[in-house]
């Protein structure tokens, strides 16, 4: 083997990881030589300081007063909250109690005052009636402190947008702080601070910087207080809803007839629509208005999801409506009536609730209704201004029915049957003869119908005319009443005594001023419909006196005792059943053979007296069958004179439309009469004498002295 002078080689793992060459050394950078530093301007350096102080001392300052104003109103809202009564002392909020009217079967047929339909809670009411106030009132609800800071932004915005000022309008109150304002800030009302509950609400309700932020102050109190689900439980039991109704349970009665548990979607989204405006959107003021706002919170009830597409559509179209009790919740005229003729403290200014107990008859009220509305419709030309009033009673003065004016359902009008005082014309002659007959005198008994003139201390000769300008000669006073001949009237007035006439008519209810003139006897005294039906009243029941009535009794609700009874009825004896009975069988031959002929029934006998006044401003027909006392009269507001209306026209073919209603079903019954037997006899007038007492009158014409 020969061998090599060559250098061996190395292995070739040793080629594989053969070492790096070390790196070269880096070699230093020279150094840079600095910048000399620059000078600040001293003036500059002096006003940045300066500003860097200030900003420190305004950030400072702002943490620290915010620090502290937190502190503050966590401080009020911790006060107040201590200050807030238990839940069960908010439900309630009503001013003044509520009154409610029965007629005389027991059924409601009016709600005056403040209803309050009973407590209800979040969990007692109807989901969709919750769910529709949330969606309408206060969207975000659930999610606030008791205040949106959004909410007052907006509100703000919309109010400067619209030109009035940032408080003024809108107001972006949650319903935390709309249950704040129902409870008046936590005030209660006092009658030393406040001249009346008006003032107080008035008081509660306005809107100023400083209320806002109590407010504020109170509702956040409240979020701490009590949970979200009660805070609006007080608002559904507190909230006006129109219609008097203050609550949900209040209102769905109202409105529905149903309790607030059972509302569905279109009722809950009505309800919760009257809360912006509830006088104005109440279904009972305008129901196409008010299903038109509820249309709308519908369509927010689905935009929250509260409600599908379908369900929205479905309730769209088919709106709520009032319940048939709900449309006869007036009471009208006659409800007006009884609540201003009973006791203030217990009917007008309650605070309590009050359940009255009347004598209504509602099937009458309708029929009597009816009548008039046919009569109108029928023989009154368009566009006439001519007011109506009806009164039916029983002949104890126990009102059946009242229509007031031509709007006969209307409530909290004038009131022509109790309000508007007129001259009676010839309705008043009946006492004249009552007073005769009383004395002595019989329905044959004769007076001479002829020019007839009396000399009127201070104002000269006087002389009585007929209405129908002529002369009867002599006539019975049967014939002189049926015929309502005026002259005769004078005569038998002034025979028995001006003065024993007029404490006849006062005791049988006419009880207004009565003039003591010789026009005594043609009705140029006046009075109500009320009084005069009341007077007639009295001659169907035999002779006594009456007071018309509509309260049987009051009692508080939940008392079975009543508080006070009837303040009307039967009276004392005005003149004896004789003379009552005489007198009743003269006013039939007015209805069957006189001027009162058009109310003539076919299938009851009745009796009654027309009566005009002084150049027709006034039309008559008062009269009765034995069940019912009638009266109705007619004329203007304004005193204009009816053309071509008497009291035998119009008024007697309204009265016998309301009687042939009011007597349908009932059987015909004798009038309580009597006829006379004894031969007529002639009556001379008497001429009074110097210092002659009406006394010393009287009995010369019963002696048949001179």
């Amino acid at each position: 083997m020969s061998t090599s002078r060559r250098k061996p080689t190395g292995l070739v793992a040793d080629k594989r990881y053969k070492k790096k060459p070390a790196a070269p050394k880096k070699r230093k950078a020279p150094a840079r030589r600095r910048s000399p530093k620059r000078k600040r301007n001293p003036i500059i350096a002096f006003f940045t300081g300066i500003i860097r102080w200030v900003f420190r001392l305004v950030f400072r300052t702002v943490a620290f007063v915010t620090v502290v104003l937190g502190l503050s109103i966590g401080a009020w809202v911790m006060y107040v909250e201590s200050t807030l009564p238990e839940l069960s002392t908010l439900v309630d909020g009503r001013a003044r109690g509520s009154v409610t009217l029965l007629d005389r079967r027991g059924q409601v047929f009016a709600l005056h005052g403040d209803q309050f339909g009973g407590v209800v809670t979040t969990d007692t009411v109807s989901k969709h009636l919750r769910n529709a106030v949330v969606a309408t009132e206060d969207k975000r609800f659930y999610r606030h402190f008791g205040v949106s800071p959004r909410g007052v932004a907006s509100a703000v915005r919309i109010n400067l947008r619209e030109g009035r000022g940032p408080l003024s309008g809108h107001g972006g109150s949650t319903i935390t702080q709309q249950t704040a304002k129902l409870l008046c800030l936590g005030v209660t009302y006092d009658p030393t601070v406040w001249k009346n509950e008006a003032d107080y609400v008035a008081d509660c309700r306005r809107s100023s910087m400083q209320r806002k932020i109590k407010e504020a102050i109170f509702a956040m109190a409240m979020e701490v207080k009590y949970t979200k689900n009660e805070i609006l439980s007080i608002y559904l039991n507190r909230a006006y809803m129109g219609g008097g109704s203050y609550g949900a349970e209040a209102a769905a009665q109202r409105y529905f007839s149903k309790h607030a548990a059972q509302l569905n979607p279109a009722e809950s989204a009505m309800l919760a629509g009257l809360l912006t405006a509830p006088t104005r959107l109440a279904p009972t003021a305008n129901l196409k208005r008010s299903q038109d706002r509820a249309a709308t919170v519908l369509r927010m009830m689905n935009e929250q999801s509260y409600l599908t597409d379908e369900e929205t559509s479905y309730f769209q179209r088919n709106p709520a409506v009032l319940s048939s009790k709900a449309k006869t919740l007036k009471g009208g005229y006659f409800a007006d009536w009884v609540m201003r003729s009973g006791p203030e403290f217990f009917t007008r200014d309650t605070t309590e609730d009050v359940v009255i107990q009347t004598t209504l008859d509602q099937r009458l009220q309708k029929v009597t209704a009816a009548a008039v509305n046919k009569v109108f419709a029928e023989k009154v030309r368009p566009g006439s201004k001519a007011q109506v009033a009806v009164v039916v009673m029983s002949a104890d003065g126990a009102v059946r029915a009242m229509i007031g004016g031509r709007d006969t359902d209307a409530s909290g009008l004038f009131n022509r049957a109790s309000q508007a005082v007129r001259q009676t014309g010839s309705a008043f002659k009946p006492f004249v003869y009552a007073t005769a007959l009383e004395l002595g005198y019989g329905p044959l008994d004769t007076v001479v119908d002829e020019p007839y003139c009396l000399n009127i201390a201070g104002s000269g000769e006087w002389c009585p005319k007929n209405y129908t300008k002529n002369f009867k000669g002599r006539v019975t006073l049967t014939e002189a009443l049926a015929q309502s001949l005026n002259i005769p009237a004078v005569k038998i007035s002034e025979s028995v005594g001006r003065g024993l006439v007029m404490k006849v008519a006062r005791e049988f209810g006419i009880y207004r001023d009565l003039h003591d003139t010789p026009s005594l006897a043609l009705g140029v005294s006046e009075a109500t419909l009320l009084e005069m039906t009341g007077a007639y009243a009295g001659i169907l029941n035999g002779g006594s006196s009456v007071t018309p009535y509509g309260l049987v009794e009051l009692r508080l609700r939940g008392d079975t005792a009543p508080l006070m009874g009837s303040g009307g009825g039967i009276g004392e004896r005005v003149i004896q059943e004789r003379a009552a009975r005489q007198l009743t069988w003269m006013m039939e031959k007015v209805v069957s053979e006189g001027t009162g002929r058009r109310a003539a029934l076919p299938d009851w006998p009745a009796a009654g007296k027309t009566g005009t006044s002084q150049e027709s401003r006034d039309a008559w027909f008062v009269g009765f069958t034995a069940d019912y006392v009638t009266g109705v009269w007619m004329g203007y507001d304004d005193n204009t004179p009816l053309t071509g209306v008497t009291g035998g026209g119009l008024p007697a073919e309204i009265w016998k439309e309301v009687m042939m209603r009011v007597q349908d079903g009932l059987p015909a019954r004798g009038l309580p009469m009597e006829a006379p037997v004894a031969a007529p006899a002639p009556v001379q007038p008497a001429q009074p004498r110097q210092n002659d007492t009406v006394l010393d009158q009287i009995l010369r014409d019963l002696l048949g002295g001179n």
